[in-house]
């Protein structure tokens, strides 16, 4: 089974290369440039994980994790926060808003991965089934 991404960033050249790896390593990706878009292709892609920036035009990162989280009670979805803020506030503010990891940019293609890995790893234990 593929595990399908949901990249959201408004950095398109940044986008367009995670793209690429990810789909390189067999998953499928669908992308987001702002906040408002974002919440869109939820409902439209149920996407397994998300990797969302914080610093987006329209929503912002912590505005679209509080109504993912608010909304979508129905079933555990992984939200790794990969973003340039790296003040102790935003972190703890995404933690509390259950983001599951938070990773600083810049990082490298290696973190991203072993962070989906790792949230792909613990999904059978947050599941019902």
């Amino acid at each position: 089974m593929a595990y399908k991404l949901l990249v959201v960033d408004d950095d398109k050249d940044a986008v367009e290369t995670l793209e690429k790896r990810l789909n390189q390593e067999g998953y499928k990706v669908a992308v987001a440039f702002d906040g408002e878009e974002a919440l869109l292709k939820i409902k439209e892609v149920d996407p397994d994980i998300m990797l969302l920036d914080l610093m987006l035009p329209k929503l912002n990162g912590f505005e679209v994790l509080k109504e993912v989280r608010e909304k979508y009670k129905d079933r555990w979805r992984p939200i790794i926060i990969i973003s340039a803020e790296t003040d102790l506030e935003a972190v703890k503010k995404s933690y509390n808003l259950e983001a599951d990891h938070y990773l600083t940019k810049p990082c490298t293609m290696d973190n991203i991965l072993r962070g989906i890995r790792t949230m792909i790893s613990l999904i059978p234990l947050r599941t019902d089934k």
